[in-house]
């Protein structure tokens, strides 16, 4: 198993027992969100990094590391919704975790695909440059909400949603292993 399937798998195991307790606590209250409320949630959720990155000072106890995890689970969540649709049921914490797992598992195969044509290119690249994709990302995918999927070129929310997973994720990454 090569260094970045290693570290991968291990940022996984973190996002996903953060998303196992989140859900111990608050069940899967989240499927009433919109796809674009989760846009606006992951939204803020960069901006708060960015800010972070820019001022150096945190007045509150998350951290950029929280907030980075906290991204890669509402865009999991984001494709679970564009996929199932918003509903005020809940799901069985059984099934969201299987979905969960099915597209954090996706997420991870294109970013293998990607890092083979890209030779890791992300690895030379700086964190806060991973907070301003995610931000591009999140304007692109409120462009596509607000002209309800019709694209003429563009891919979907989901692969938008999939980028910020995995931007997320090399942020992780380089704060768990090459930070420290």
């Amino acid at each position: 198993m090569n260094k970045t399937d290693q570290q991968y798998n291990s940022i996984i195991k973190i996002c996903t027992d953060i998303f196992t307790k989140k859900m111990h606590d608050y069940g899967t209250a989240w499927r009433i969100l919109r796809p674009s409320s989760i846009t606006d949630q992951i939204y803020i959720k960069a901006q708060r990094i960015r800010s972070l990155e820019t001022k150096g000072v945190s007045k509150i106890e998350d951290n950029i590391r929280d907030e980075f995890i906290g991204i890669v689970n509402y865009a999991v969540m984001g494709i679970i919704q564009l996929k199932l649709g918003p509903s005020e049921n809940e799901l069985p914490n059984e099934k969201a975790l299987e979905l969960y797992s099915k597209y954090f598992a996706e997420a991870k195969e294109l970013m293998e695909a990607k890092n083979h044509d890209y030779d890791e290119a992300w690895r030379s690249m700086r964190v806060s440059s991973y907070t301003d994709l995610i931000l591009m990302k999140i304007n692109r995918t409120k462009q596509i909400e607000d002209l309800r999927g019709k694209t003429l070129i563009s891919e979907g929310i989901d692969a938008n949603y999939f980028d910020m997973i995995n931007y997320a994720v090399f942020g992780l990454i380089k704060i768990e292993f090459e930070n420290a």
